[in-house]
């Protein structure tokens, strides 16, 4: 049978009370909260974070909503968040909107409904409609890897743009002058780095053509059709920028497919080095996010709304990226 709190006050002597102040947040006096925690050690006590939430309001909890669960980079970012949560004593709840933005707004009101402390997202789209019953319940929002419009969350991401511009730029400084690009066109991270290869594109005096602009759905569907349509072309593209670890992926599986090789016939810049670059020949070239550090910062900084008595004006963290260097990308005369 498991153990009870009246257990407690037998084994230390103190009262029902004192024990029910310590294990619902409150102070009580050194020695005795010395007695209590050798004594909750002891019989195995285990505590009724539920219960205890109906007291302090506070459940010990962050909901986690990501876009997509089955993304193995939302994966290594619920690694590095739940580590941070465990180490302060906190539990996690994970919802997958499964790039749906009804399922969103629904696991928003799920978490809400379990007493959530605090909410880390990585939205699907960039529109933030969904999170209003959270800002009426007051519960702190934290969005991870992409904004939205118009609405002010504490963010932590990197600098899109900007990566996706040094990413174009490794296919035009080794000759590449005929550059596509597959992207999603339906959240904040894929618009922002198919503006970052744009604006490089234009800087170095050319033009993407019409046939080489791939937008689409974060997908390895997307990034499989998209390089099959290109390398379809009579005019094709030597150089593809590839934006998002699953469209990669989707890419690369396309030029295995073909009668073309990388980067022989075709060359690829990708982002984020998961898995892919290392299982597949060549290595890949591609854009690396600091993710430990993403998720990392994103519990710390929910938790530390959870405990600000006054309301401070959002933060936005922007970590940088780095190229690594692989043979995916062929030197042109």
């Amino acid at each position: 049978m498991p153990s009870t709190i009246r257990d407690i006050k037998e084994r230390t002597g103190l009262s029902l009370a004192t024990i029910s102040k310590y294990l619902n947040g409150g102070n009580v006096l050194p020695e005795n909260k010395e007695k209590i925690e050798i004594a909750i050690k002891e019989l195995n006590y285990q505590v009724n974070e539920m219960a205890r939430g109906l007291v302090t309001n506070k459940t010990r909890s962050i909901g986690v909503l990501v876009h997509n669960v089955a993304s193995i980079f939302c994966g290594l970012l619920l690694r590095y968040i739940g580590d941070v949560l465990k180490e302060n004593g906190y539990s996690m709840i994970i919802c997958d909107a499964r790039d749906d933005e009804a399922n969103q707004a629904e696991s928003i009101k799920f978490l809400l409904s379990k007493k959530v402390d605090g909410i880390i997202v990585i939205p699907v789209s960039d529109k933030g409609d969904f999170l209003k019953p959270a800002v009426t319940a007051k519960v702190p929002v934290v969005l991870m890897d992409r904004s939205l419009r118009n609405c002010d969350f504490d963010c932590v991401r990197i600098n899109n743009r900007e990566a996706a511009y040094k990413a174009t730029n490794e296919l035009l400084k080794n000759g590449h002058k005929k550059n596509a690009v597959i992207y999603s066109a339906h959240n904040y991270t894929g618009l922002q780095r198919y503006k970052g290869f744009v604006e490089a594109i234009e800087d170095a005096g050319l033009t993407v053509e019409k046939d080489f602009d791939k937008p689409g759905f974060h997908s390895i569907e997307h990034g499989y059709e998209s390089m099959k349509q290109l390398l379809a072309l009579k005019n094709k593209p030597t150089g593809v920028f590839t934006t998002n670890y699953e469209v990669t992926l989707g890419a690369v599986m396309a030029v295995n497919e073909s009668k073309y090789s990388c980067p022989e016939d075709i060359s690829i810049m990708g982002f984020d080095n998961l898995i892919l670059t290392h299982i597949v020949q060549p290595k890949m070239t591609m854009v690396v996010q600091p993710m430990k550090e993403m998720g990392k910062r994103a519990a710390n900084l929910v938790l530390k709304r959870i405990g600000d008595k006054e309301h401070e004006p959002p933060i936005e963290y922007i970590l940088g990226t780095k190229i690594e260097k692989g043979n995916s990308i062929k030197k042109l005369n």
